[in-house]
């Protein structure tokens, strides 16, 4: 509060214009105006020419002290500050929001790695592992769905614990449709959150939208009005693909509904990608972090370190001198005196 400066003359203004109160007489007279003669008259008045000039010096320093004592409370009061330059730098990242269907479908078994069938959610979960591992910088979410949709994850930084919940992703977890429109729904009231121009939906999905209570058209509106580009991934084969239930393996028709991806791909001035093995995601996911980026931006801030500790410790030591120099006059002093 730098106004409190004002304060600073405060002392001089009340010394200077204070009414001041009629004082009694220095000296007493009696009626006869007689005089007491001290035994000792000449020691007398030596001690008291001693004793004035030293008061006389004592209260040119409580003068003092007393003026320093003021100008430190007030300091204190004005709250002193130091103040240190900080820049805060955010570099290029983004703003991402995964998207993964859970559906019953991505157990299908028409991924090979190392020559051995796994399933799409195995691959999926291998390829999404090592693309947040890369991510430093970014701010991801994850959503998962099925036959509803719901936050896994919200947008954080903490790359570790989003690998970890990756990890722990099973199918059907969800339920066993698609609901890709709330999907899409709910990872765009999440990003609407997000500043504007680094926010990026990833939609991974194996199947067309058979579930949930949003249109995926509809919901691709919602996110290009909020500004949000959606890519979605086509994973797997279409027709007949092998997978295994109730203890045997079966061919089972699939079909993955590329014209709605697409669509919705366009609508947010996205792109759609189609993935039938291992490597073709692992490029897509390359892609991706070559389309998005926000541009680096720094900021400074100034923080402030108070300072009133110090005026502050200084007044609590000129009130204890005070106490212990009353008048300005050692108290040793008056008590020498006194058995003298």
């Amino acid at each position: 509060m730098p106004w409190a400066a004002v304060l600073l003359p405060l002392p001089l203004l009340i010394r200077r214009y204070w009414p001041r109160p009629h004082g009694a007489t220095d000296a007493y007279t009696h009626g006869d105006n007689s005089t007491l003669l001290h035994p000792a008259l000449g020691r007398l008045a030596s001690t008291f020419v001693a004793a004035r000039s030293l008061t006389h010096a004592g209260s040119s320093l409580q003068l003092v002290m007393q003026s320093l004592l003021w100008v430190a409370l007030v300091t204190t009061l004005m709250q002193p500050q130091w103040l240190e330059p900080y820049t805060e730098i955010r570099t290029e990242g983004y703003d991402l929001m995964l998207a993964v269907d859970t559906s019953r479908s991505m157990e299908a078994l028409d991924f090979t790695v190392d020559g051995r069938q796994v399933t799409r959610m195995a691959v999926i979960k291998g390829v999404l592992g090592r693309f947040i591992k890369a991510r430093d910088g970014d701010r991801i979410g994850i959503v998962v769905f099925g036959s509803q949709a719901f936050v896994l994850s919200p947008m954080t930084l903490d790359l570790q614990a989003l690998g970890n919940l990756v990890d722990g992703i099973v199918t059907r977890m969800a339920g066993n449709g698609t609901a890709i429109g709330d999907a899409i729904g709910l990872s765009v009231k999440k990003l609407r959150e997000r500043p504007e121009g680094s926010r990026v939906l990833i939609l991974v999905t194996d199947g067309k939208n058979t579930d949930g209570s949003m249109p995926p058209e509809l919901a691709a509106k919602l996110a290009a009005h909020e500004g949000i580009r959606i890519y979605t991934i086509g994973v797997g084969s279409k027709g007949l693909v092998p997978f295994f239930e109730d203890g045997q393996m079966t061919q089972v028709k699939m079909e993955i509904d590329e014209a709605l991806l697409t669509e919705v791909a366009d609508t947010t001035g996205g792109a759609y990608f189609r993935a039938t093995d291992t490597s073709a995601l692992d490029k897509i996911y390359q892609q991706i972090d070559a389309l998005e980026k926000t541009q680096a931006e720094s900021r400074s801030v100034m923080i402030a370190r108070p300072l009133y500790r110090w005026p502050l410790g200084l007044a609590l030591l000129l009130l204890f001198l005070l106490g212990l120099f009353p008048n300005g006059i050692p108290r040793a002093w008056f008590a020498g005196r006194a058995h003298g």
